[in-house]
C-alpha cells in the first residue's frame, strides 16, 4: 500500500493516474474526496490533512511507502507555510517511523536552505533535514519550478497578459530550470521502481534549459500569441501592494508576496537535467510543452 498526500495537486494528480494505471494500491490523505474526481472510487480514502496529526495514524496503517507531495506556497486557513510544509512533514515522518513504513518520498525544492530569504525554501530545508535524519529509507526530489499548461501560475500570467503591458516583479533576472509536471511524475514512478542500495537518495529535477523570469514570461506570451512590453515593478512596491491585498481579501488573494518572492530567488542545479535523465526521463523544453514546437 502506498500513501499519497497532495493527490489533487499539480504533480499529485498526474502521479496518481500513473500509479493507478500500473495497478498500485493507493491510499490518499484528503480533506474532501470529491476533489479526486472520478479517481476517488479507485483509491482508498483517508480523511484528514497535514494540520491534523491524529489523522496520520489511520492513513499510515499498513502502508509501505509514503509519497508526500502536499505543500503550501502561501499561508492557509488551516495553517501557515511553516506549519504545513515543515512541522507537518516532521510529524508525518515520526508517525511513519512508529508505524513501520519502509520508504518515505518527499518533495523539497531547489535552493532550499535554512538561510534562504523565502519562507517556503526555509521550511522545505528543515523538512528535508527531518526526512534525511529519520530511520527510514528515503527519496528526496528537489525540483526547480514545476508547471503545466492551465496550472494556477500560468493561468495568472495569462490573465496578466490581457493588460497593455506585462508587469514583472523586480528585475526578472532570477534563473530557473522549469520542468513539466508530467516529466516530474515520470521521475517519481521511475524512482519508485528502482531499488537502490543507499538508505537516502536525492534527485534534483530540472528542465533542459535555464531561463530567467523574464525569459519565462516571454515564452508564455509567445504561446498566447501576444506581444507585450515587460514592465518591471520595483520589488518594494510589489511587496507592499501584495501584503495590503492579503489584508484586504484574506486567503483568497489572487497572489501573495510569499509567492511573488519565489520568482526572485534562483532555482537551478549545476547538474541540469542529468538526474531526470538518469531515471530514464528526458524533460521537455517549456516552449515545446506550451505548443511552440
Amino acid at each position: 500500500m502506498l500513501l499519497l498526500t497532495g493527490a489533487t495537486g499539480l504533480v499529485g494528480s498526474t502521479l496518481l493516474n500513473r500509479l493507478l494505471a500500473e495497478g498500485t494500491d493507493v491510499r490518499c490523505l484528503v480533506r474532501d474526496p470529491r476533489r479526486l474526481g472520478a479517481q476517488r472510487v479507485r483509491v482508498q480514502i483517508a480523511l484528514g490533512d497535514l494540520t491534523d496529526p491524529p489523522s496520520f495514524r489511520n492513513a499510515l496503517r499498513g502502508v509501505q511507502t509514503v509519497v508526500h507531495l502536499a505543500a503550501a506556497i502561501r499561508d492557509q486557513p488551516q495553517g501557515s507555510i511553516e506549519e504545513v510544509d515543515c512541522i507537518a512533514t516532521w510529524r508525518m515522518v515520526e508517525a511513519a517511523e512508529r508505524l513501520g513504513v519502509e520508504r518515505f518520498v518527499f518533495f523539497s525544492a531547489l535552493g532550499a536552505s535554512s538561510h534562504n530569504r523565502t519562507r517556503l525554501l526555509r521550511a522545505k530545508a528543515l523538512a528535508e533535514q527531518a526526512v534525511r535524519e529519520a530511520d527510514l529509507r528515503s527519496i528526496v526530489f528537489a525540483p526547480s519550478i514545476v508547471y503545466a499548461p492551465g496550472d494556477r501560475w500560468l493561468t495568472l500570467l495569462e490573465r496578466l497578459a490581457l493588460l497593455p503591458a506585462m508587469p514583472v516583479s523586480g528585475r526578472g533576472h532570477a534563473s530557473f530550470q522549469p520542468i513539466w509536471a508530467e516529466n516530474v511524475a515520470d521521475c517519481v514512478v521511475a524512482a519508485l521502481r528502482a531499488e537502490r542500495p543507499e538508505a537516502h537518495a536525492r534527485h534534483e529535477l530540472c528542465g533542459p534549459e535555464t531561463l530567467s523570469h523574464n525569459d519565462i514570461v516571454r515564452v508564455v506570451l509567445r504561446s498566447l500569441g501576444r506581444k507585450r512590453a515587460l514592465v518591471h515593478v520595483p520589488t518594494a512596491l510589489v511587496s507592499r501592494g501584495l501584503h495590503l491585498l492579503e489584508r484586504l481579501t484574506g486567503p483568497g488573494a489572487f497572489a501573495t508576496w510569499d509567492e511573488a518572492e519565489l520568482m526572485e530567488v534562483a532555482m537551478t542545479s549545476a547538474r541540469g537535467a542529468a538526474d531526470a535523465e538518469a531515471l530514464g526521463v528526458r524533460p521537455q523544453r517549456m516552449a515545446a510543452v506550451l505548443g511552440l514546437g
